[in-house]
């Protein structure tokens, strides 16, 4: 498969196998990356939840329907970004058991390539959609800030 095999001793055929599952290795340190990203924004986004439910607690009944308005767009933001820890997580695991695989694959067993493919292929899936996830929710993010800006401006009188 790779054009080695661990029967010879041969510091060169090991080395193969390293180099191999460094492209993995970049991969799995850009998705733990990605879910830190993930983690700080779910952060922000609780911390808008607690201090908009503390608003509605003493918020007038047209303010609280408002700020209820907000905190459901809040929390489908929070499950988009759930959707992207997901996704990179099991991005993660896969590359994981590809790496694992393609060590396994050195013994050359033919359902090995398959397996590898999979799960490798299978990783870079939840990759892409991940952050096709991730950039759903950034969108939402902008969206809602230009909506407070706009309910912000509709406050402010005018001057002229």
């Amino acid at each position: 498969m790779f054009g080695f095999s661990l029967s010879s001793t041969e510091p060169d055929s090991i080395a193969h196998i390293i180099q191999v599952a460094l492209a993995p290795a970049f991969l799995l340190s850009a998705l733990a990356t990605l879910l830190n990203v993930f983690s700080t924004r779910l952060g922000r986004i609780s911390d808008k939840v607690d201090a908009l439910s503390a608003e509605a607690a003493k918020a007038t009944s047209a303010e609280a329907a408002r700020l209820g308005r907000r905190l459901t767009f809040l929390r489908r933001r929070s499950f988009v970004l759930d959707l992207a820890v997901v996704l990179a997580s099991l991005g993660g695991s896969l590359i994981g058991m590809a790496v694992l695989t393609l060590f396994v694959g050195a013994l050359r067993d033919a359902a090995t390539a398959s397996i590898l493919f999979a799960c490798f292929g299978a990783a870079l899936v939840c990759t892409v959609a991940a952050i096709g996830a991730f950039m759903a929710e950034i969108l939402m993010a902008g969206h809602g800030i230009r909506d407070e800006v706009d309910h912000q401006k509709d406050k402010v009188p005018a001057q002229g």
